[in-house]
């Protein structure tokens, strides 16, 4: 009895708890363990006020995927101009590209730091490992298994208990925000990268999306639009499995920033330039296999991540151009969708060529990230608050409160830093 409870649970744990396992991606790894060796504990406040933050964004993608039975795409062309709707896209492919390229070039290296040989012939490996599995593995078998790889990333949470820790200090750096105003905009850029690696837009997409999915594969399931009497149980499911799956992504991102904190800056050790260096903050626990676990992370969630990147940007794609989506369907039932996401990898490739070291262009891809959400952020908020398109189902009022004021706070951050640049 007990098992087939596990089962059951297993099995409800929907689209919330996956994108909170595919927030935690290479570029979440890279940008909040530069953050922590960078300022030690200073900036663990931004990852406690991402939590509400990230469950209000997502929640209102979620219910507007759910409501109306469309994705996220296709609810903008509703209600702005097309052009305008295909300038967020366009935006949205070219910062998931570079996204896709950061990881996978990461996990190249990865695989360089444990076995040696060369990164390039690794990240190509890896690209195109990741285009076959998601053209010809049904997704749900898919992260079925890779998601197991990312209980490696709770290897940062065993190093509370290997080493000393001010709790005290990490107290304040976690309730009582300050800004180190450094007059080069550095620590602002750290913020708008963790920010934009954890406030991710194509999480909005890809969330939305997957809900719509979701409903037509339910025979017995409906848009809320026309199925109210679902929306008790969907909207509560809703709630609490994004609340759960945001929780754990930011409960690691917690612990990575506070174990190089304590590994990295502690020692010195203030500006990671490698892989290499940022697997070193997992020693205390892992010792000789530290570099091991490391690149296990790394690969396990950058296979993870890479399908949500590229099927985020196929899925905006085709709903504005009205072609067939879905990570469950065939080749042939799909071609545009297939197309945009071989499109996305092939290129992301180019990142690798790029003479910037895979930690770095992890960071600067969240960077990108944290500046391109941010009109799209007011575009989700705008259209989860319209009754036109959501009708009695418009996102709550502390939904809005919250989307909002995450959306100035990311705005005026990433003005700031350009000011400051």
């Amino acid at each position: 009895m007990a098992a087939t409870g596990v089962a059951s649970l297993a099995k409800r744990l929907g689209p919330g708890v996956i994108t909170g396992a595919a927030d935690d991606d290479p570029s979440g790894i890279a940008t909040y363990s530069q953050a922590g060796a960078q300022v030690g504990y200073g900036l663990l406040w931004t990852i406690v006020i991402t939590w509400p933050m990230m469950v209000a964004v997502q929640s209102i993608s979620a219910r507007i995927g759910r409501v109306t039975g469309k994705g996220l795409a296709a609810n903008m062309l509703a209600v702005f101009p097309r052009w305008a709707v295909q300038a967020l896209i366009v935006a949205l492919f070219a910062a998931n590209t570079i996204n896709i390229g950061a990881d996978i070039s990461a996990m190249g290296a990865a695989v360089k730091l444990v076995v040696g040989g060369g990164q390039h012939v690794f990240t190509v490996l890896f690209a195109l490992l990741s285009l076959l599995a998601v053209v010809f593995v049904p997704y749900h078998r898919y992260v079925g298994v890779l998601k197991w790889l990312t209980f490696s990333l709770f290897a940062y949470v065993g190093i509370v208990f290997t080493v000393h820790i001010d709790w005290h200090k990490v107290a304040m750096g976690a309730f009582l925000p300050k800004f180190d105003g450094d007059g080069d905009g550095a620590t602002l850029t750290l913020i708008v990268a963790i920010f934009g690696t954890t406030i991710s837009p194509y999480l909005f997409f890809w969330q939305s999306a997957q809900e719509v999915e979701e409903e037509e594969a339910d025979p017995d399931a409906g848009p809320l639009l026309t199925s109210p009497e679902q929306a008790p149980r969907q909207l509560t499911r809703i709630g609490w499995e994004t609340w759960l799956g945001m929780a754990a992504s930011n409960l690691v991102a917690f612990f990575i920033m506070l174990t190089t904190a304590v590994t990295l800056n502690a020692t010195g050790h203030t500006d990671i330039q490698s892989t290499e260096q940022a697997a070193a903050a997992l020693k205390p626990i892992a010792g000789n296999a530290a570099f091991f676990l490391f690149s296990l992370g790394i690969i396990g969630t950058g296979l993870l991540a890479v399908p949500v990147l590229a099927g985020a940007s196929a899925y905006a794609a085709g709903e504005v151009f009205g072609w067939a989506t879905g990570l469950e369907k065939k080749l042939a039932e799909a071609r545009g969708f297939y197309g945009v996401i071989c499109a996305g990898i092939v290129l992301g490739i180019a990142v690798d060529l790029s003479p910037l070291d895979p930690i770095k262009a992890l960071f600067w891809s969240a960077v990108v990230n944290g500046v391109i959400v941010v009109p799209i952020l007011v575009a989700v908020m705008i259209v989860g608050s319209n009754s036109r398109q959501m009708g009695v189902f418009v996102a709550t009022r502390g939904q809005r409160i919250v989307g909002w004021l995450a959306t100035a706070m990311m705005g005026i951050a990433a003005v700031a830093m350009f000011i400051l640049m």
